[in-house]
């Protein structure tokens, strides 16, 4: 029998309400939701429902799991670097595009280089996949395509990037 290559998905906040939310994550056969976020809230009100305990209540009503991993979170130091990077390219939070190569450089050696993720790979669904989920819709403008990456390379899981419609 020949095994299928394990999937993880990533998924971001913005461009959802809970209901589009929800049904983005069972389209995708997500079991599990490893929230990678270092502040399990979102501003506005809009987006009140992906505040951890709103979140967590939506996802148990949709039997979907959920980890919190604050491990692979941004230090406020990097977010705040980030941030600046925004600033000198005039462009919001919500309208980022790529990530900032100092930033990619020190998550990278300072967060990803320093977490263990054999035990995430290991507690992942044996059916089904696993989410990550931050903030930002796209995986580019987000951390969470870094872990993805790294866990493409290290362990050979396949990454797909869930996206509002």
């Amino acid at each position: 029998m020949m095994m299928s290559v394990r999937r993880v998905v990533t998924v971001g906040v913005y461009g959802f309400d809970g209901e589009s939310f929800v049904h983005c994550l069972r389209d995708a056969d997500v079991r599990v939701v490893l929230d990678v976020r270092q502040r399990r809230g979102v501003r506005g009100s809009e987006y009140a429902w992906a505040n951890a305990r709103r979140l967590q209540e939506l996802l148990a009503e949709a039997h979907i799991a959920y980890e919190h991993h604050p491990e692979l979170a941004p230090t406020t130091e990097l977010r705040h670097l980030q941030y600046a990077e925004d600033d000198r390219q005039g462009v919001g939070k919500r309208s980022r595009h790529e990530l900032a190569a100092v930033y990619v450089r020190r998550y990278t050696t300072e967060i990803l280089d320093r977490v263990d993720l054999g035990p995430i790979v290991s507690g992942l669904p044996s059916s089904g996949v696993a989410a990550l989920l931050c903030v930002e819709r796209d995986p580019e403008a987000c951390h969470r395509s870094l872990i993805a990456q790294r866990l493409a390379e290290r362990h050979g899981l396949k990454v797909e990037h869930l996206r509002p419609s």
